[in-house]
């Protein structure tokens, strides 16, 4: 069949749906770190405020304990996808210094290297070696940090971007139970909670499953699940220490 946009069957127009290797691995790691934080932003947040509001009637109890769950969390994570990221951009870099350090010292060598690379993911020979010289004359160190480490060097791991991520969508998913708990009446504040929590993580469990191209249904059953147990936990926490103190 011939494509419409040419002449045979070779002229077969890009799939505008399918995504570069690049692009998308960088999407998945902001999605990573953008669901991880909303997610522990809402369950955790969640699970404080259902504790304090078991154990106690008042708001007051309620939004300090909320916003300093809030303010913890958001900063816990922010350092902690710093430091972790960091570690990651830290090794890719001296990968990369290596391969540098090879391709100065033996060009032939990894030359080689690089065709045998080719070679075993299906090309002939001759095809491997002549794709292997045409990259290694265009980027020598893109051609082998893409096959051998897997690593572009122009889209290494950004430490502030993922801290900042974190720190944002944490924020955004512990801002739901917070406002859900005190909006609420006093009589209905803990339901209400609740049903808004496992709402808002089956919409994120499925919406980053569908971004990721994962099943949505299995994601947000998981997640939900999740937060449903961490809040009838602090729940029973909160109603029998809180009994037993007062």
């Amino acid at each position: 069949m011939t494509s419409p946009a040419g002449d045979g069957p070779d002229d077969v127009a890009p799939h505008g749906a399918e995504p570069h290797v690049g692009s998308f691995t960088n999407r998945l790691n902001w999605l990573r770190a953008a669901v991880l934080g909303a997610d522990d932003g809402i369950v955790s947040t969640a699970g404080i405020v259902v504790g304090v509001a078991a154990a106690s009637a008042a708001r007051g109890p309620i939004f300090t304990a909320g916003i300093a769950g809030l303010a913890a969390g958001a900063l816990s994570m922010a350092v902690g996808e710093y430091v972790s990221v960091s570690t990651q951009r830290d090794s890719e870099r001296a990968l990369l210094d290596k391969e540098r350090g090879e391709l100065a010292q033996q060009p032939s060598a990894e030359l080689e290297e690089l065709a045998a690379l080719y070679q075993s993911r299906g090309l002939t020979a001759a095809t491997a070696q002549k794709v292997a010289e045409e990259l290694t004359s265009h980027d020598a160190v893109a051609a082998h940090a893409e096959i051998e480490l897997g690593i572009n060097p122009d889209e290494l791991t950004n430490p502030w971007q993922a801290a900042l991520s974190s720190a944002v969508s944490f924020t955004l998913g512990a801002l739901l139970p917070l406002l859900a708990i005190l909006l609420a009446p006093p009589s209905t504040r803990i339901p209400v909670t609740v049903i808004a929590v496992l709402i808002a993580l089956a919409i994120t469990g499925w919406i980053s499953s569908r971004l990721g191209g994962a099943n949505p249904g299995r994601a947000a059953l998981r997640v939900t699940i999740g937060g449903a147990l961490a809040m009838a936990i602090t729940f029973a926490i909160g109603h029998f220490v809180g009994g037993a103190v007062g």
